[in-house]
Order: C-alpha cells, then sequence, then structure tokens
C-alpha cells in the first residue's frame, strides 16, 4: 500500500527542531487510528510525526534518513523502551503498533547506529560519518567506548577541534577544556593533555578532517560498536556480551576474555534466560553460556547476535536463513534480518553520484558536550541508567605510573533514582556503564501555562457544579426517593435468590460428586491421547534419525547439532545397548528351555 507524506501546519509554537509529519493512505482513515512518534536524534533534537495503525518501522527510519538526507541508512536503526525497561530495536517489516502494543503513546523512540562499519574510510559521505561521530560521541560519553589513557586524549582534543576548531588564546581561557564534559571521569591530566594535542597537533583541521581522525583512532579499539549486554557466566560472574563486526565477544571488567569470530560462531540460541553460544575455537567445539535477567533480555541479546551475524558474515543477502531459537522438537522463536549486509552496502555506497548534502553541525553552545548547561538538563539529555542486574557496574578511573588509563570495576547495589542523580564530590565522578540505556519522556514546555491553566480557567470545574446541584432541595427529594426504589429492589432481589438456591444446593450435592469422577477420567482420557499421540510422532522421527542412513540436507544439519550429538552418545547408544542385551537374555533363556 503506498503511502504519502503530508505536512501538517499548525499555529502552536513549537521548538525549532521539531517537524510534524504525517504518514497518510489513500483511505480515508479516522483521527484516532493515528498515533503521535517522537523519535529523538543523535544531538538530542526530536522530530514528530503521526502513523496509522498499520505504518510499518521502515516508514519510522525513512523519515529519519529524509530529513538528513542520509542514502547510506543501513548502518542506522531505531531504538525504543517497553514499560519493563527492556531495550528493543524497531523491526522494520512488521507495524510499529505491534511492536510497541505494551508502550504508552505518544511513542518515544531513538535514532541510533545499529551496526558500525568495520572500516569507516569506506563511508561514502561525509553526512555518514558525521552522524557515525556523534555516535561515538555519545559511546564515549556514557562509558561504552574503553580506551587507554593516551587513546583517551587524542578522541577528546578530535571532538574539542571539530567543535571548537583552531586553539585561539585569545578566545580560549586556561581552562577551556572544562566547558567540554566528553568522558564519564575527566580528571585534571587528561584536560591538560587534551590541551596539549589541541594546540599543537590537530592545528589547520577542518571539523569533517578532525571528526575523519577520530574515527580512524577510534575503529581500532576493542571496543568499538560493543553495546554491552550484562549477564552472569557459568560461575555467576558478571560479564558483558558484545557483538561487532569481527565477532562475539566477553568482557568482564576492563579485559576482553573471549573473541569469536562470526566464521567460527555455528549457532545462537536461547531458552528461557539462558543464552548459548555454540562454535568452533582450536579445531575444538566451543559452548559457551550466559544468564540474563529476564527472558526478554535474552531474547533481545539473541536478536542482536542473530542481525549482527547476518550483517557482518553473509556475501549477500539472498543467503540470509531464518533461525529458530529452541531444539529439535520445539518451535521456540523463529526470527530473520532483513535488510543488506555490509558488503552490498559498501558497493552501494561507492556507486553514489550525487552531490554531497551539506552537513548541519551543532554548534558550540548546542553541543551536547557543551558544559554550561545545568546538571539537569544534562541528565535529561543523556541516556538514563536502567539496572538490568541487581547490582550496577561502574568503571573509575586511575592514573598509573606510565601514563594509562585503567578502569577498574566497582559492583554495589544502586537504585534507579541514585543512577540518575550527578555526581557532584569532585573526587570520584564514577559512572555506570550503560549496558541498557533508556529513555526519558520528552520534556514538556509550559511556558504556555500547561497544566496550570486548567485551574484558572473561568469555565466552573465538574466539582463546583455538583456541589451546587447537591444544594438544591428538589433534587435532594428526588434522589432520596430514587435511593429508596434501589434499596427495595435489592431486597427483592436478595429474597428470591435465597428461593431459588436453597433448591438448587440439594441438586448440586448429588451432581457433585459425578462430576468430578467425570471430570478426573476424562482429564485421564486426554493425558493418554496426547502422550500417545507424542510418542507416535517422536517414536518414528528418533528411529529415523538415529537408524536410518537417509541423508537428507535436513536430517543431515539435525545430526550435526551439538545437541543431538549429546542425546546420542549419551542418553540413546546406552539405551540401545540396554535393550539389545536384555533381548539377547530373553531369546537365550528361550533357546535353553
Amino acid at each position: 500500500m503506498r503511502q504519502f507524506l503530508v505536512y501538517k501546519s499548525s499555529n502552536k509554537i513549537t521548538h525549532p527542531t521539531m517537524k510534524m509529519l504525517r504518514f497518510r493512505s489513500p483511505s480515508i482513515r479516522s483521527l484516532d487510528q493515528e498515533i503521535l512518534c517522537t523519535i529523538r536524534l543523535l544531538d538530542d533534537s526530536e522530530i514528530s510525526c503521526s502513523i496509522q495503525r498499520d505504518t510499518k518501522g521502515q516508514f519510522l527510519l525513512d523519515h529519519v534518513c529524509n530529513h538528513y538526507n542520509l542514502l547510506e541508512k543501513d548502518y542506522f536503526g531505531i531504538r525504543y523502551v517497553d514499560p519493563e525497561k527492556q531495550r528493543h530495536w524497531l523491526e522494520p517489516n512488521k507495524p510499529v503498533v505491534r511492536q510497541m502494543k505494551s508502550a504508552q503513546q505518544p511513542y518515544t523512540m531513538c535514532f541510533r547506529v545499529k551496526f558500525y562499519p568495520h572500516e569507516p574510510m569506506k563511508i561514502k559521505e561525509e553526512l555518514t560519518r558525521y552522524l557515525l561521530y556523534l555516535q561515538l560521541k555519545r559511546d564515549i560519553y556514557h562509558g561504552r567506548l574503553l580506551c587507554p589513557f593516551a587513546e583517551a586524549a587524542y578522541l577528546g582534543a578530535c571532538i574539542v577541534q571539530a567543535e571548537l576548531g583552531d586553539y585561539d588564546p585569545e578566545e580560549h581561557p586556561s581552562d577551556y577544556i572544562r566547558d567540554f564534559k566528553l568522558f564519564p571521569k575527566q580528571s585534571l591530566k587528561l584536560e591538560r593533555k587534551i590541551m596539549e594535542i589541541h594546540k599543537n597537533e590537530l592545528r589547520g583541521q577542518c571539523a569533517a578532517l578532525a571528526e575523519l581522525n577520530m574515527l580512524q583512532r577510534a575503529h581500532c579499539l576493542e571496543t568499538y560498536g560493543v553495546d554491552p549486554h550484562p549477564c552472569k557466566d557459568f560461575t555467576g560472574s558478571t560479564a558483558f556480551l558484545g557483538f561487532t563486526a569481527i565477532g562475539f565477544v566477553v568482557f568482564q571488567g576492563n579485559k576482553r576474555i573471549h573473541l569469536l569470530k562470526w566464521a567460527d560462531v555455528s549457532k545462537l540460541k536461547f531458552e528461557g534466560k539462558t543464552f548459548y553460544v555454540i562454535g568452533i575455537q582450536k579445531e575444538k567445539k566451543l559452548v559457551l553460556t550466559f544468564h540474563t535477567s529476564t527472558p526478554a533480555a535474552c531474547k533481545h541479546l539473541w536478536k542482536c547476535g542473530v542481525e549482527n551475524q547476518a550483517f557482518y558474515k553473509c556475501a549477500k543477502s539472498s543467503q540470509i536463513k531464518t533461525v529458530s531459537s529452541s531444539n529439535i522438537f520445539f518451535k521456540g522463536s523463529r526470527f530473520r534480518y532483513s535488510g543488506r549486509v555490509a558488503k552490498e552496502v559498501i558497493e552501494a555506497s561507492s556507486k553514489i553520484q550525487r552531490e554531497p548534502p551539506e552537513v548541519r553541525r551543532a554548534q558550540f553552545g548546542q553541543s551536547r558536550s557543551f558544559n554550561s548547561l545545568s546538571h539537569k538538563n544534562l541528565i535529561m539529555n543523556m541516556e538514563p541508567l536502567v539496572p538490568a542486574l541487581p547490582s550496577t557496574i561502574e568503571y573509575e578511573e586511575m592514573t598509573t605510573d606510565n601514563g594509562k588509563i585503567s578502569l577498574t570495576l566497582h559492583t554495589h547495589k544502586q537504585t534507579h533514582s541514585q543512577a540518575l542523580q550527578p555526581q557532584t564530590s569532585g573526587k570520584s565522578h564514577g559512572i555506570s556503564l550503560v549496558p541498557c540505556a533508556s529513555m526519558l519522556p520528552t520534556p514538556v514546555d509550559d511556558s504556555q501555562g500547561g497544566v496550570d491553566l486548567l485551574f484558572t480557567s473561568p469555565i466552573q470545574s465538574p466539582a463546583r457544579l455538583l456541589r451546587e446541584l447537591h444544594a438544591d432541595p428538589d433534587i435532594q427529594a428526588q434522589l432520596e426517593a430514587e435511593r429508596e426504589r434501589d434499596r427495595a429492589y435489592e431486597r427483592s432481589r436478595l429474597a428470591a435468590r435465597g428461593q431459588v438456591s436453597g433448591v438448587l444446593t440439594s441438586s448440586l450435592r448429588l451432581l457433585s460428586s459425578n462430576d468430578r469422577v467425570n471430570a478426573w477420567v476424562l482429564s485421564a482420557a486426554r493425558f493418554i491421547v496426547v502422550v500417545m499421540g507424542i510418542l507416535l510422532v517422536t517414536v518414528p522421527t528418533l528411529l529415523l534419525l538415529l537408524e536410518s542412513d537417509i541423508d537428507v540436507s535436513f536430517l543431515h544439519e539435525i545430526r550435526q547439532t551439538p545437541e543431538f550429538e549429546q542425546f546420542h552418545y549419551e542418553y540413546y547408544c546406552p539405551l540401545r545397548r540396554w535393550i539389545l542385551c536384555k533381548i539377547s537374555m530373553v531369546m537365550e533363556n528361550l533357546w535353553s528351555d
């Protein structure tokens, strides 16, 4: 169904960054079927649009890309948070309303980088690189992009050069770096090193070149592109899982303990709150098991892994297959990544021939890294912390003798309200790693009166009208008569119910015993039928898989799964040997007789 874009005009004064867009279909739809959506962009500005109930997620992504005039849009996605504080990526081929059925209206979502380019130099347009730069700046600010001291200073200097330009002693005071909030912990030593690099090494670089230098340096870090998912390993220790262009990674503290390349990952699956990664490492089968806080978090982790593996591993989108999360005998969740893969995106980017679009960069005073705003505004603009586990993980900056920043972990119990409070101490300014970034409601401009206008309106309120009506004697008499009629009707109804209940009680006592027996027999019969049906289907299927030599691709794939191999060697083979032994004993007894 084709959909048209119609801009809606309004006399209401709105923020300059807010634009209203309405998706309409050729058919006439009522206004109550339209839903308002607010999408927060990477620079913390917002755009709003109205969608219909059958509008799919791809239209919202296209709407944001049209706002930017963005062509290389396959790296980006739209993320939302449900009422249980669980994050989700908006699926492009499903209606928005069905995906956000538990969310309250108006819907609030975020436009973010979903797949980080493995080589930022292969991005064709400056606009795409600028949006990736904004995402990486957010990752640094929220503690997701960990780096040693020298790398942190260089990345910070690139951000300052892109925002301020060349150092000017007449315009920039001695402590001008303090106006920038770049890192979760920003020491005086780090600020001095940033100023030194900004003054000496980056002079003469334009904003685009400074951003490109930052991308080149950032993409070499281990945590580049890692969106950390908190979980517990088999020992109960806290770990963070992530997916990069290279493969599946596991971090404990600031140390990467596992890196499994996509070519070596054979299967990703989940059952309840348990997530499994099955692969091959050093020519041996490897099964990694992790436990998440909720089944929803586990399913989100599995979906992210399936999408990243398909995007970075497949050579063509036609090679993408539907993946099932379950074992052989249960359907489970089925999911398929829909979209182009990394190689196709790079090929399409190389064929772009248009004039480069204008890049509208945020000014210094409008930048989210500018620290002259109040703490309240900073908290409203940042993604707040939503602890997915009983404890939150904090990185504390420790300057070592060799000049590097060591990020150590501290685990402690913390409430959600405490996580949102700004740190005011001058010594230990820790900030939690953001495993589950949420979104706050869009602040409402109440400069026009807002809710207060309801109480200052000259129109009488409903409570005042009711008080005046009840003060009238005629109204009081009518109400008393109605109440008396209601009481008489209730007494007659209760008397009739008592007569009928006496007759029914004796009958029910006689029938209850027979009904219980019949219900038990019926439930037992149903159970036997279900068990027989399962056996009639399961036993022939197992025999076909375990004893036949039929080499069909479907059966071959099932036989190669680690679960099937474990069942075959640990359960079926001993059972078969025991049955054959018993049969041989019975046959010997028969022949001896």
